[in-house]
């Protein structure tokens, strides 16, 4: 049986990423230092730590993310084998989106193994919001993933790739990272949905926006 185009290519990012373990490796180890840094701060299971977990966990998700993000088309390009890529017939939106879905895939992953760990050590109690705080987390990343795997495939040709990437990307991402933390303030403070579901629209609007423009941008950038 075939895959569709987009998810051979998230699958070849996949087997390449087993083979390697780099970006895995250095994402998890970020998120490990910041996590373990923060727990010494503060007191665990403390009202501050509710009001400071928000932000901790995005900080974690946002530059463990971006170590993700600045490695997506190296190889591609380092190896020469960013043109054989083009040069597929499939339309670049399908290599867009493949690429994307790899990105994506890696920082749920990070997620996975980082929010137990968060939940342990800071003695988190948001068992009741687990399903919603999920969700926003996952439409965060997924923002985060669509704009980033796009504005990586515009830095990866310059020689300052590693520096101008996150110039390009944390203007552009405010908005989802701004919605996605408050939304998550919202649900662990209040332990409610309501107080998130401003937020959590924005967050879909976001995604559902970028997604559409990232996938559209994507032949032009790669053309030049």
């Amino acid at each position: 049986m075939t895959m569709p185009p987009m998810i051979t290519i998230a699958w070849k990012d996949i087997l390449s990423e087993l083979r390697s373990r780099e970006t895995i490796s250095s994402m998890l180890i970020f998120c490990l230092i910041v996590v373990v840094i923060f727990n010494f701060m503060f007191e665990p299971g403390s009202t501050v730590v509710k009001q400071m977990v928000p932000g901790i966990l995005w900080v974690a998700i946002t530059f463990a993310g971006l170590l993700g993000l600045n490695r997506s088309f190296i190889y591609e390009v380092d190896q020469g084998c960013l043109m054989g890529l083009l040069l597929c017939p499939v339309d670049h939106y399908l290599l867009y989106l493949g690429k994307m879905i790899g990105n994506f895939l890696f920082m749920v992953l990070m997620e996975v193994i980082m929010l137990p760990l968060m939940i342990v050590l800071f003695n988190l109690d948001i068992f009741a919001i687990l399903l919603p705080l999920l969700s926003i987390i996952l439409l965060g990343t997924l923002g985060f993933a669509t704009v980033g795997t796009l504005l990586s495939a515009i830095s990866v040709n310059t020689r300052a790739r590693e520096i101008l990437l996150p110039i390009l990307l944390f203007p552009i991402a405010i908005p989802v990272l701004l919605a996605a933390v408050k939304a998550t303030s919202s649900l662990i403070n209040q332990e409610s949905l309501a107080g998130a579901a401003s937020w959590l629209r924005i967050l879909i609007g976001f995604d559902i926006i970028f997604l559409v423009m990232a996938s559209l941008l994507f032949e032009y950038v790669v053309e030049e």
